[in-house]
């Protein structure tokens, strides 16, 4: 296939719903979720602890355990390969070549009886059918590309640092040079400083490679610094999606407005902060209409009769609220907090980058 012919879309879901089944309840993991990735750029993909962001990671790549889990609808294409449709065998080999993930914790991610040189050349013998040696040496040039001294390929996991830990599992990710990365709250327990290092490794080995990704994470501040368009998440729908200027400074849903709310305002100090009230819903007892409509201060009668649609605003941005389409209101979170509002020169150079 070559490059004029390749889809403008590296990622492609449909109407993905995804339900495990524990004991006589279901858990709607997610629902009904559709999302696209431009070849290119990077999607920071936001929500709070349990609205589904880490299964859709790994429903897109057949990676849920079944049972509990079951994919009970959806189509997934990555890459111009059609997910739901591959033979295991297929998969596999998709898998680290076409996408690849970085999961959550790199403590538990690494094999701790083998060397972090055989974990990285075990891709390169599986995806490329290299030879011991010939892996090794390739495994090798993958260290140093993640700013590891070719040196410690012999050295064990407990041997390395949380931040080492984590260049291990991205040059892991990066051996067979993927078109989708993946990465699920890459920089979880790491101090500040380690995690500005992996976020720049990342940036430069994206921009290098010519990847997309997908950024998964609940802070708002990786988002702005490294994402080009974002999906925000909530109890396993994306309720707004949209360009980083877009949900930044042309903020739509009321859920999105609560993540910015509870941001500390560096112009006002003295603003305290605005918590959003409740708690998300229980997966296994989803309310019949809109998932955020008890918590919300905008719900109407219309929120709690039916599950709302999607309304796209403009090309870009799209909306998931009933409300919006009552009043059609602007919430115009930026000028009353100031929390996380981008210039439009930074908004720009962030969408470009």
């Amino acid at each position: 296939m070559n490059i004029g012919s390749l889809p403008e879309n590296i990622l492609e879901i449909r109407d993905l719903t995804v339900h495990y089944k524990v004991e006589e309840e279901v858990i709607e993991a997610v629902n009904h979720l559709n999302l696209s990735l431009k070849r290119g750029r990077t999607l920071g993909l936001v929500g709070e602890t349990g609205a589904g962001k880490t299964t859709t990671a790994l429903a897109i790549q057949r990676l849920i355990l079944s049972p509990p889990g079951i994919i009970k609808s959806g189509t997934v294409d990555i890459g111009g390969n059609k997910m739901m449709e591959l033979s295991a065998k297929a998969l596999e080999s998709i898998r680290g070549s076409v996408v690849s993930m970085i999961f959550q914790d790199p403590m538990t991610s690494l094999n701790p009886v083998f060397t972090v040189g055989e974990q990285i050349a075990e891709s390169y013998t599986l995806h490329e059918g290299l030879s011991n040696r010939q892996a090794m040496e390739k495994a090798m040039h993958m260290l140093e590309t993640v700013g590891i001294p070719t040196n410690r390929a012999s050295e064990y996991p407990h041997q390395f640092s949380g931040g080492m830990k984590q260049r291990v599992v991205i040059a892991i990710a990066l051996t067979c040079n993927p078109q989708l990365l993946i990465a699920d709250e890459p920089t979880t327990a790491l101090d500040v400083t380690i995690q500005a290092q992996v976020l720049d490794l990342m940036r430069k080995l994206k921009e290098e490679r010519g990847m997309s990704m997908i950024m998964i994470t609940h802070a708002l501040g990786i988002v702005a610094d490294i994402c080009d368009d974002v999906a925000v998440m909530y109890a396993g729908r994306i309720v707004e999606k949209g360009s980083l200027a877009d949900i930044f400074n042309h903020t739509k849903h009321p859920y999105t407005e609560g993540l910015f709310n509870s941001l500390p305002n560096i112009r006002n100090r003295s603003m305290r902060l605005i918590s959003i009230p409740g708690l998300m819903p229980d997966p296994a007892h989803l309310p019949p209409g809109c998932s955020f409509a008890p918590r919300c201060r905008y719900a109407g009668p219309e929120c709690t009769a039916a599950k709302p649609e999607e309304r796209w605003i403009t090309d870009s941005h799209m909306v998931v609220c009933e409300a919006y389409g009552r009043i059609g209101f602007h919430i115009d979170r930026p000028e009353k907090s100031g929390a996380g509002m981008l210039s439009d020169t930074s908004a720009k150079g962030m969408n470009n980058g």
